[in-house]
């Protein structure tokens, strides 16, 4: 029986983001970078909710998502695992996601009055320190 992976996430009160994405966007971060492996069992929606100090819809918001989105495998009974990843995306569908991603961060960048150079700059650092695989 596979053992519950405990996740370590951080939900930040100040983040653009709903604490739904947060938790789903670092999920989907930990598979892609290997700290979850295909097999692990996640913790239940009110175990998770707990450690996170938030509601136990939020997290079961989260990972329906990440179920809807082929990342998680609901076993009846048993609680959700990290699904086996395979290619979801055609390359159009990528390249409009990844131009997506891109416009809303230059929106964001620009709107704080950061240089380009400093932005590249941290981008190449941020990436750098993920060893993402090439299957997320």
């Amino acid at each position: 029986m596979p053992r519950v992976v405990p996740l370590a996430i951080t939900i930040s009160p100040g983040d653009s983001r709903s604490i739904a994405g947060q938790i789903v966007d670092a999920i989907r971060r930990k598979i892609s970078a290997g700290d979850l492996a295909v097999g692990g069992q996640l913790p239940s929606v009110r175990g998770l909710a707990q450690q996170l100090s938030v509601n136990p819809n939020t997290v079961s918001k989260a990972y329906g998502e990440l179920v809807a989105g082929g990342w998680l495998v609901a076993r009846a009974g048993l609680g959700l695992y990290v699904a086996a990843q395979r290619d979801q995306l055609s390359e159009e569908e990528r390249d409009r996601r990844l131009d997506a991603a891109v416009e809303r961060f230059v929106n964001d960048v620009v709107a704080i009055r950061c240089s380009p150079d400093e932005a590249i700059t941290r981008v190449t650092h941020a990436l750098g320190s993920l060893s993402i695989r090439q299957s997320a």
